[in-house]
């Protein structure tokens, strides 16, 4: 089994229908199979064997597809990054998954040089055409490489609160099936849809629910680089869309948009949406589905889980605030169950293998076979289940991870501060902010102006605070341990 066979088949079944576009440029599906075969042939080329990682730093556009599919054609690992990772993040991801090659967009090509020195990953950056150069030399497309099942396809990096990232490690059976099961199950994809691709292909919603799901059925992925409501619309009339996928944050512009001019867009072939990442207010969720005359699926699912696990279905009653009920071959439970809610389990073909080259994390998080996703919950009685709160303290902003401790260690560089802690807050259309309270060291002269501002140039620019408080000291418990729910922020 090799997750890229999903390309392949319908390559053979579907050549000639366009596979992805972006703007004026569109791959079909015979195009599209040719050049992965032919980054594969690339690789070997540059002594790329099976099971080394390759790292993929790119926006969404066509050449993402194209590598992505190679390096699993080639055998290699997929590490997916996210294009606006600073150099010291870069330099983590790189090193921690032994990376051998990374391809960089021109626009982030400068940090992931330096994110790479002294390491053994080449960095190999791509302006447009110059993934089409490379290829120029290798005409011939290199064959599939055979993969076993719990062979690792893609290396995703997550985190949770206990240190830096960590790579879940997803099989080609774990995508495989998981793919296959959002294709015609959740979504009845067939070739005659149109997928509007807004989520980043370097997300594992985006990459299973949007992109391998399209592929699998010969649908068309119609890609934006950058999510805007108004031009979203204006895709959804212009392209046909059939199908959405995206975020609460996307779900709540959209509605804005359309409330605001109602007449402004043709979106009746729209038949179908879905919702992941964080919780999609029910409110949204009905004004969204009156607007748009279209049901709106909501999931849960996680990196680790690539990614669904728990969804409303087409074929059983939704319940709004709910994620539904657990997909195909997959089981949920509770444990540490007080008043109804307890911790969320998952088991099953979609659990990914574990934590690329950490052991302990993955004995922690994988226990008799269940992942325990440090999310608390509460199920009904028929079945559904509905997401109460994090135990971890995971802030997701517009729809992308935050991981407190990182932002924390970034802001005890500063000389000024003494302690610091953060946290989510509530936010009308982020879902959360991210804000510190930072404690400065006695006599230090800092403003919030210069803290926020040194966070800003050393992580993505959705994860520093826009929210800092000076505090004396932070509260803290018995054994000093820094109390974050006893810290009063003002409205974001």
């Amino acid at each position: 089994m090799n997750l890229a066979e999903i390309l392949s088949r319908t390559a053979t079944e579907h050549g000639t229908r366009t596979a992805v576009e972006l703007g004026g440029d569109a791959l079909t599906y015979a195009e599209l199979d040719a050049a992965a075969g032919r980054v594969a042939a690339l690789l070997a080329g540059r002594g790329v064997a099976p099971g080394d990682r390759v790292c993929v730093m790119l926006p969404n556009g066509l050449d993402f597809p194209v590598l992505y599919y190679g390096i699993l054609r080639a055998g290699a690992v997929a590490v997916p990054m996210n294009p606006l990772l600073k150099p010291r993040e870069i330099a983590h991801y790189v090193r921690d998954s032994g990376a051998v090659l990374l391809f960089a967009h021109e626009m982030c090509a400068a940090d992931a040089a330096r994110g790479a020195e002294g390491t053994a990953a080449t960095v190999l950056p791509l302006a447009a055409g110059t993934l089409t150069d490379l290829l120029a030399e290798h005409r011939e497309p290199a064959a599939t490489r055979p993969r076993a099942d719990d062979d690792t396809a893609v290396l995703l990096y997550t985190s949770g609160t206990t240190g830096s990232p960590k790579g879940a490690e997803l099989t080609h059976a774990n995508l495989m099936r998981n793919t296959e099961i959002c294709s015609a199950s959740l979504l009845r994809l067939t070739h005659e849809d149109v997928l509007l691709g807004c989520l980043p292909l370097f997300h594992t919603f985006g990459q299973t629910c949007a992109m391998n799901a399209a592929f699998a059925a010969g649908a068309r992925l119609t890609l934006m680089a950058r999510f805007d409501p108004a031009q979203a619309l204006g895709t959804v009339q212009d392209r046909g869309v059939t199908v959405f996928a995206g975020v609460p944050t996307m779900y709540a512009a959209l509605l804005a948009a359309r409330t605001a001019h109602p007449q402004a867009h043709d979106v009746a072939t729209l038949r179908l949406c879905v919702s992941g990442g964080a919780s999609l207010p029910v409110e949204v969720l009905h004004g969204f589905e009156k607007a748009f005359d279209a049901p709106v699926l909501e999931g849960f699912g996680m990196s680790e889980t690539s990614p669904a696990a728990c969804f409303n279905h087409l074929d059983r009653p939704r319940k709004a605030g709910s994620v539904g009920t657990p997909i195909d071959g997959v089981e949920l439970r509770l444990v540490d169950v007080h008043d109804g809610v307890g911790e969320l389990c998952v088991r099953g073909h979609n659990v990914m293998k574990g934590y690329f080259g950490r052991p302990e994390a993955t004995a922690e998080a994988i226990r008799d076979g269940w992942l325990h996703t440090g999310d608390l919950a509460r199920v009904d009685e028929d079945g559904y289940y509905y997401i109460v709160d994090r135990k971890k303290d995971l802030i997701i902003r517009g729809g992308f991870n935050v991981y407190p401790r990182e932002v924390e260690e970034v802001l005890y560089e500063h000389p000024a501060v003494a302690e610091a802690a953060v946290v989510g807050l509530p936010h009308p259309t982020l879902g959360e902010e991210v804000a510190a309270a930072v404690a400065p060291r006695p006599g230090a002269d800092v403003t919030t102006d210069e803290l926020r501002e040194f966070v800003r140039e050393r992580v993505a620019p959705y994860k520093y605070p826009r929210e800092i408080k000076l505090v004396e000291a932070l509260p803290k418990g018995a054994t000093g341990k820094i109390l974050k729910r006893e810290i009063a922020f003002g409205d974001v």
